[in-house]
């Protein structure tokens, strides 16, 4: 493998490139590589890879090292049996959750506001319950992680959290975009200013926002939403002092994407810059090791360390995994889960976040009075504004692609990610918002009861068809309310129904919030990928309580009656099947 990477980025308006070593993975020689952690993961002596990873140790790391040679000289190869190694490891492990002291946020009361705003009984009812589960998911990391780090694999921030839920037992960076936002809704706003501290606490340690607490995230991150963050913070406060004091933390998080995550596209003689995933870390992932390994079995060692990365920039998009990542043999958007190939594919969401990320600075400079500042981010949003017109729009189509850099082609699968743009705001043209409603309608995604699916090819991964996950159907529903257009706005009202509905129903059926669900059955949880589906659950509940929110004088919990908006595209969807 090559030894550095040439990253791009602009500057004023001169392209920059640097050469930069590939980041080592985290330094940790249990938690993140090492015979101890190749041993037990491959023993398989707990149902998910994360368990091992989560525990705390009793002893120091060269304590625990030690007596692991020591262990493994006693047997045949250095290969400890199962049995030892479990002896081993109640020995000198503790089961996860020890990191964590019991904590209830002080900021929580019965009766926030937005719970009158909603007209039906049931659903407000449910609302108050979801409201009710914030204290559940709320944690507090115990001052020992902070004072003895090398005894967990926790990271340590100052201040409590909400997590998502299940096996997440730590924050995680985009899904807490959703539970900050449910949170302001709840009216607790301690809690939410707490969690972005933590995040600029972590731009200020690493560069950037983990993937989630753990020091095995620590050479990855998540689609960066700490900006809408602050900016939703700052709605509900409008804390001009706050604002001022994020604003660096939020400006270091901008460079280190823009020098570590961009790629320039030459386009019809014009150099244009987008954003891509990519982790430089050509092994397994700690917390899905046996799984990593298995994928990559019969591989070349070169193969095997781009898969691994590639897996890992799959996951530090948050959609791990789907087919929306692959590339095959001859370059199109198809293959196996081995045909992961995140580095070469630039996200149409993960640049309209970014669009919206550069206009929403250039307003914090202009509230802060630094017109200046203001001025480069107008001039940075409006260069990647036309190279997403330029790489990823598709007129014909009218929709936003991602672009695939082997072939230098876009791929036209569906996935909600081709309307980002929308929710953005971020596209020059009136007609564009309105040639994306139309391509959405004959797309065949409006077809399910349940929510518009994550793509419309059954991989068996998690973050395709069948699945529908909750930021996905938010920033969906977000974007089409944002259009002009009458029609936008009621499909954005339909596919509001149908979601909240489905969330209603399994609540009724569960009692539990879930992380995914199955367009196709009323109140089925989602299934698929690495993992069982999780409960709790951070996003989820977020969304809910912030559709819930906008449209509470509307929605009912009933089954209510298909719109005209949605009849047209329905009937679109069942005749272009039939084709």
């Amino acid at each position: 493998m090559h030894n550095f990477v040439v990253f791009c980025f602009l500057s004023a308006a001169l392209l920059v490139c640097v050469k930069g070593a590939f980041p080592p993975p985290c330094d940790s020689e249990i938690y993140c590589s090492g015979p101890i952690l190749h041993q037990v993961q491959e023993a398989k002596l707990f149902d998910d890879d994360k368990f091992f990873v989560d525990m705390k140790l009793r002893e120091t790391p060269d304590v625990v090292l030690s007596a692991f040679r020591n262990l493994s000289q006693e047997h045949p190869n250095a290969t400890v049996p199962p049995g030892k190694l479990q002896e081993f490891l109640s020995l000198y492990f503790e089961a996860p959750g020890t990191e964590f002291e019991s904590w209830t946020p002080p900021d929580w009361h019965d009766k926030p506001k937005f719970l009158e705003g909603i007209a039906d009984q049931e659903l407000r009812n449910w609302a108050e319950k979801i409201h009710h589960l914030w204290k559940s998911l709320g944690r507090k990391i115990r001052a020992s992680v902070k004072d003895h780090p090398e005894l967990y694999s926790q990271i340590y921030t100052p201040h409590p959290v909400v997590v998502p839920g299940g096996r997440f037992r730590e924050l995680y960076y985009w899904d807490s975009y959703w539970v900050i936002n449910g949170l302001l809704l709840s009216e607790m706003t301690d809690t939410a200013y707490g969690m972005i501290q933590n995040f600029l606490y972590l731009v200020n340690r690493y560069g950037f926002v983990p993937n989630g607490g753990r020091i095995y995230y620590e050479r990855r991150s998540q689609p960066p939403f700490l900006t809408l963050m602050v900016e939703s913070y700052y709605q509900a406060t409008k804390d001009k002092d706050f604002l001022r004091s994020a604003l660096p933390g939020l400006e270091q998080e901008y460079r280190f994407w823009m020098q570590n995550r961009s790629v320039a596209v030459r386009l019809n003689e014009t150099l244009h810059v987008l954003n891509r995933y990519d982790v430089q870390v050509g092994l397994p992932r700690p917390e899905s090791y046996t799984d990593d390994l298995e994928l990559a079995e019969g591989l070349t060692d070169d193969r095997k360390e781009q898969l691994w990365m590639d897996l890992k920039a799959g996951a530090e998009s948050g959609w791990d995994f789907t087919s929306r990542w692959y590339i095959d043999g001859d370059g199109h958007n198809n293959g196996t889960l081995r045909d992961t190939r995140t580095s070469q594919i630039l996200p149409a969401d993960l640049n309209a976040l970014l669009c919206l990320s550069e206009k929403t600075l250039a307003s914090f400079h202009r509230i802060l009075g630094d017109g200046d500042s203001a001025a480069r981010y107008d001039q940075a949003a409006a260069r990647r504004l036309q190279a997403i017109e330029s790489v990823l729009w598709d007129a014909e189509r009218g929709a936003w692609f991602d672009y695939n850099l082997v072939t230098q082609s876009k791929h036209f699968e569906f996935y909600p990610s081709n309307l980002a743009p929308v929710w953005a705001q971020c596209y020059s043209r009136p007609e564009m918002g309105e040639k994306a409603v139309q391509y959405l309608k004959k797309s065949g995604a409006l077809q399910f009861p349940n929510g518009v699916p994550t793509s419309l090819t059954d991989s068996g991964q998690q973050w395709d068809y069948p699945n529908a996950w909750p930021p996905l159907q938010h920033m969906l529903i977000s974007g089409l309310s944002k259009l002009p257009s009458e029609d936008a706005k009621q499909l954005a009202l339909d596919l509001a129904q149908r979601w909240i509905r489905t969330n209603w129903l399994a609540y009724g059926k569960y009692e539990a919030m879930f992380e995914k669900y199955d367009v196709n059955g009323d109140g089925k949880p989602g299934g698929g990928g690495e993992y069982e589906v999780q409960l709790g659950f951070g996003w989820t509940n977020g969304v809910a309580l912030q559709l819930l929110d906008q449209y509470g004088a509307t929605l009912t919990s009933g089954s209510g009656h298909l719109s005209t908006g949605l009849l047209l595209p329905l009937v679109i969807s069942a005749t272009l099947m039939l084709q």
